[in-house]
């Protein structure tokens, strides 16, 4: 009997990724500074709602630790969805679509001569009236599409590839590329908030206990949240500025950092609009595109092997069946690997006896192990 384990998909996919929730999480194998980002998140946040919000809420508003909320569960939400979500990696080639695209590449490009540099894997495209070069990527044996490159963390290729951010432990790319971007804009937002009431409670506090010498608590974690909120300031909202630039333009970071549309050549970029509404509107509000990882499929793997007495029953019960020799001698030559030597056809042994003596052939005995090979052979003479 064989015996066969049900295993998912996601434990077999190649690459540096790590899973979580029986596949249902994906993220980068760097976590790190992942952790940092959700520590100095929570950490602000929670100074700010216990310190500052209480006093702010009775002074000024109790709107402002409501909206404070709102906006803390937001930024959570995009970071969650960004670190937790598959960015649009590409599955690598099976071993016969390699070998078919290997015998494409040796056909198109030709005998090389020992010595010589072979040619470039190199397909061209033509989107939008403008040539665009497809490269072939030697780890996923792939021709990787449009706007894709191989990430070299992850050791996958993701489509329309923007960069790694270690900030939210995974890729950012075509499938998470705007939960990245609303991230960034809305931790923006919530950082200049937090700024800002921040220097309003000191202001109020200082106002309020000009002749009073009390020192307390409060003013300390203040004063940490400012200095926190003003080193984040300056590089979260450049960032998004950046970034809103690139969306502006249809780009990626990594088209901006290599000057695909901006080098010498001055080509110009086929996948923009020449519309800054547009652009943003395709990026930001196009359907969301499923991914092409089966995560959470099934897969059977074969624990043990057949024993010999399956396999001579096997032998037998296709020697006396005409129509399973039929379809054995049309098959590929592959064998089986599940199949045990003694089940193979000799086509040796087979060839020799239909060579000496075609014409004292005999049918093939139930009980014999190469019962199959000169029916292969006989059927393959005529």
């Amino acid at each position: 009997m064989i015996t066969r384990k049900v295993t998912r998909k996601w434990e077999k996919l190649p690459g540096k990724n790590t899973f979580c929730c029986d596949g249902r999480v994906m993220m980068g194998r760097q976590k790190g500074v992942f952790y940092l980002t959700l520590f100095l998140i929570v950490g602000t946040c929670s100074l700010f709602f216990a310190f500052e919000c209480p006093y702010l809420a009775v002074h000024l508003s109790p709107a402002i630790p409501v909206f404070a909320v709102l906006l803390f569960v937001f930024v959570m939400a995009m970071l969650l969805r960004t670190s937790f979500s598959d960015p649009g990696v590409l599955p690598r080639a099976l071993q016969e679509e390699a070998n078919f695209i290997e015998m494409e590449i040796e056909a198109a490009n030709g005998n090389v001569m020992a010595g010589q540099r072979p040619p470039p894997r190199i397909k061209n495209v033509q989107i939008n009236n403008q040539i665009v070069k497809l490269k072939y990527c030697y780890t996923c044996k792939i021709f990787r599409p449009p706007r894709a490159s191989h990430c070299s963390i992850c050791d996958n290729c993701v489509d329309r590839f923007d960069h790694h951010c270690p900030w939210v432990g995974n890729c950012v790319g075509k499938r998470n590329y705007r939960y990245f971007y609303l991230f960034t804009l809305s931790l923006s937002l919530l950082t200049i908030y937090i700024f800002t009431f921040n220097i309003v409670h000191v202001v109020l506090r200082e106002y309020r206990n000009i002749f009073e010498h009390v020192v307390s608590l409060t003013p300390h974690c203040t004063v940490l949240e400012v200095l926190v909120c003003f080193f984040t300031l300056w590089s979260v909202v450049g960032l998004t500025g950046f970034h809103t630039y690139l969306i502006s333009l249809n780009q990626t970071t990594n088209e901006d950092i290599k000057g695909s549309w901006s080098g010498k050549n001055r080509v110009q970029n086929p996948y923009s609009h020449k519309n800054i509404i547009k652009n943003c509107c395709e990026v930001l509000c196009s359907p969301t595109y499923p991914s092409v990882l089966d995560r959470r499929g099934v897969m059977l793997e074969d624990l043990s092997s057949p024993t010999s007495s399956d396999a001579s029953a096997a032998s037998t019960h296709k020697s006396s069946n005409p129509v399973s020799q039929t379809t054995k001698s049309s098959a590929p030559l592959i064998p089986n690997e599940h199949t045990p030597d003694e089940a193979k056809p000799g086509i040796g042994a087979g060839t020799q006896k239909s060579t000496s003596s075609p014409k004292e052939e005999k049918p093939p005995s139930p009980t014999s192990p190469n019962a199959v090979a000169p029916a292969v052979i006989k059927e393959s003479s005529h």
